[in-house]
């Protein structure tokens, strides 16, 4: 029986941040706005980096971007576009700045953080200022291939009790770095100075089509959650495999994971014990 991912009643009206707006995160941002063109959800750009003239073969820019801030240069385009506030940041990401007036004056608060950064110390960053309420639904990608993996908490013992038996629901996930370590680990051999996407497909060493493959996969997660029909905590593509291999929201997967036992992760009965209080139904509680 499949287990349908709940965020929670603190996230009735999540605001969205999507941190990094290149290859994937600005493919991404477009197709909130068209997933969520009846709905008003906040969504908030992170990017501090600027529209370079590589960029237009393969990222969401025009020649008229060039020079701009790219988190910038996407949310005036997309609110005109969509009739819609789309705030941005041109700061490094910083957990604290979701609590600031940001852009045209959104002050963001808990949400669902999308990153589509490449380093480690970019998702260190987001997982070091998680809080309570937030999730993290991360995407990366190689050559040909990538993943995005999706959860809330950051240690093994905060899952316990995440899954509700009585309605099939799950409301504690590993968060990305959990469920792959290696995304926190910097590369440990010398090399040359790291290209961004575009100028790797410049060099042949990405492809340029990964990055539309990868954006439209973190929306299938995206408009999944947001109408209470995901069922997935991760997801690989391989463009030359030609393959979609999920990863499902079940206990079972997590206690293979992480060599827990399913029991400890499942909550068999309407109320459950944690630390002598007694969950409600219909409120979730996280730790």
């Amino acid at each position: 029986m499949s287990y349908t991912v709940e965020i929670g009643d603190s996230m009735t009206a999540p605001k969205i941040v999507v941190v990094g707006c290149g290859g994937t995160g600005g493919f991404v941002a477009e197709g909130l706005c068209r997933i969520l063109a009846n709905n008003d959800l906040d969504i908030l750009l992170i990017d501090h980096d600027r529209v370079e003239p590589h960029n237009l073969r393969r990222q969401n820019f025009f020649e008229g971007d060039v020079g701009k801030f790219k988190s910038q240069a996407l949310a005036e385009r997309l609110a005109r576009q969509y009739c819609r506030r789309v705030g941005y940041s041109v700061f490094p990401y910083d957990r604290d700045l979701l609590n600031e007036a940001t852009g045209i004056g959104m002050r963001m608060a808990r949400g669902i953080i999308i990153g589509c950064v490449d380093t480690a110390s970019a998702r260190q960053s987001i997982v070091d200022r998680l809080e309570w309420g937030d999730w993290w639904l991360d995407a990366g990608n190689g050559l040909q291939s990538g993943q995005v993996l999706f959860g809330n908490t950051r240690t093994i013992d905060g899952l316990e009790e995440a899954f509700y038996e009585t309605d099939h629901t799950v409301d504690k996930l590993p968060v990305p770095s959990l469920q792959v370590p290696s995304l926190l680990n910097e590369p440990t051999k010398t090399k040359e100075p790291a290209l961004d996407c575009a100028e790797a497909v410049e060099e042949e060493g990405q492809s340029p089509i990964i990055n539309q493959a990868m954006a439209t996969l973190v929306l299938e997660f995206m408009y999944r959650l947001l109408t209470g029909r995901l069922t997935w905590m991760g997801a690989y593509i391989d463009l030359d495999a030609g393959t979609l291999t999920t990863v499902p929201a079940e206990p079972v997967t997590i206690a293979r994971m992480f060599g827990v036992k399913v029991d400890t992760l499942c909550c068999h009965e309407e109320g459950c014990h944690i630390g002598g209080r007694r969950r409600v139904p219909g409120r979730r509680q996280r730790r």
